[in-house]
């Protein structure tokens, strides 16, 4: 990809809208484009990190075995008016009436669609376990809608519905969710760490937040600080097995972590004083049991070993893919832009040409872009007729993880610089070896990828 055949309109001044960084900073690096309140256009860049967020949450989702599908935007009223949720669910709820005066709503959610489907196809107890989920665009009409992705009003998100023969196997599936939102943030350059959390509309017994500690957080959390030294790690899970999935969750949700919602202080002051910690934290993800809440009122039943006709247990489970991108930024930026972490960048490095024109330096960067695209990497080549200070003014404030400089005092002696965007530093080497450098760095992200 080019520079001077891409669309990247970047600002040069703060836009006056903006309250907090991740809002600021997509802005004005050309990711977004407002359309209405909370309601956003996905420009070029900003929509390749979506695409980069997607792939790895179906990825791992699919390797915790779990069914992908799609569930349409628009939902009959009839479907929540037999869960009870219709009246219930309150004034974020965007409902419709079409042309035939049929009573429907943009969904924010998709619990009684997924029952409908699995009550029409599912009878025997044979086809558990059963775990389907979809990425698909929400709306929820936030009263005042701000910060951006963070607190839109249409968002794109995963949600995932188990159905299982018992409230144990259900727990298990609970279980295996938390594992694997653990890999999945982590792939993203997150920690993102599970809390005792509220369950709010969606209702339930047993709910955890994902929260990423973050000072324009809109929750005030509670933790003991030794929860922040785990790391999910590339640890291999065997998604089946009960015990391996409940020690992961057990490791990670022993210590104490909690919303300002679930905040016990008694509990809390039992953790010895230098490990407890107060901060913001922003909410990523949450799961979510809820046993027979919407199987029971729907008909959502199998016939069991001994021929009994039971109501399925279920939980949900949901993934905030749009307000990602906004938490990755808040949790990795500085001064003069974007961090992205190697898991989500657009672009896996930037190609800068300090003299554009030049017959030697046009052909080095030319050949560096096209081996780089042979060693199965994404580079963006700055190719623009601009001067140097623009173009790593533009590099740093979209934020890719690696820049390549090339200029005809280092290609004199067959060398480019290869610069790190989080620490700064660079290296001089040779345009081969640069190459064989960024493929080491970003082996772990393709080894990390889910072939199932």
């Amino acid at each position: 990809m080019r520079l001077s055949r891409y669309f990247l309109p970047v600002l040069k001044e703060d836009p006056k809208e903006a309250q907090i960084v991740s809002h600021r900073l997509m802005l004005r690096a050309g990711m977004i484009r407002q359309q209405a309140a909370g309601i956003y256009s996905w420009l070029p860049l900003g929509f390749k990190v979506l695409n980069r967020i997607e792939e790895i949450v179906h990825e791992e989702q699919q390797r915790a075995g779990h069914i992908p599908l799609l569930m349409p935007t628009l939902q009959t009223a009839d479907l929540w008016r037999e869960s009870g949720r219709y009246d219930a669910y309150g004034d974020e709820m965007l409902r419709i009436t079409d042309r035939q005066k049929r009573d429907l709503l943009y969904g924010p959610t998709n619990e009684e669609m997924i029952t409908d489907i699995f009550r029409s196809y599912v009878s025997s107890y044979k086809a558990l376990p059963l775990t389907l989920y979809h990425i698909q665009w929400k709306f929820r009409d936030e009263m005042r809608p701000r910060f951006g992705v963070m607190r839109g009003r249409e968002f794109l998100m995963k949600d995932g519905y188990n159905f299982d023969l018992t409230k144990e196997d259900a727990l298990h599936a609970y279980n295996r969710h938390l594992v694997s939102y653990l890999r999945t943030y982590e792939r993203m350059g997150l920690q993102a760490i599970p809390m005792r959390a509220d369950s709010g509309p969606i209702g339930g017994d047993d709910t955890h937040e994902f929260l990423v500690l973050a000072e324009t957080g809109e929750s005030e959390v509670f933790y003991d600080s030794q929860i922040t030294d785990l790391k999910f790690g590339d640890r291999e899970i065997d998604y089946t097995s009960t015990e391996q999935c409940r020690s992961i969750l057990e490791e990670f949700t022993s210590r104490y972590a909690r919303t300002d919602e679930t905040h016990d202080e008694a509990v809390f002051a039992e953790i010895p004083e230098e490990r407890r910690r107060t901060a913001r934290g922003i909410e990523v993800g949450q799961i979510f049991y809820f046993g027979t809440k919407y199987s029971e009122p729907m008909g959502a039943t199998v016939v069991n070993e001994k021929g009994e006709r039971v109501p399925v247990h279920m939980g949900s489970h949901g993934i905030g893919v749009s307000r990602l991108l906004g938490a990755i930024i808040e949790a990795s930026h500085d001064e003069k832009g974007i961090i992205w972490p190697e898991g989500v960048t657009p672009f896996h490095v930037g190609i800068v040409n300090l003299k554009q024109g030049d017959a030697s330096t046009d052909s080095a960067s030319e050949a560096l872009y096209r081996e780089l695209k042979a060693a199965g990497l994404d580079p963006l080549y700055d190719d623009r007729d601009e001067r140097a200070g623009a173009k790593f003014a533009t590099m740093d404030l979209i934020g890719l993880p690696w820049r390549i400089t090339i200029g005809p005092r280092g290609l004199a002696e067959n060398k480019v610089e290869l610069t790190s965007r989080r620490t700064g530093i660079s290296e001089e080497m040779s345009p081969a070896d640069a190459v064989e450098r960024l493929k080491s760095i970003y082996q772990p992200v393709f080894e990390a990828t889910y072939k199932g």
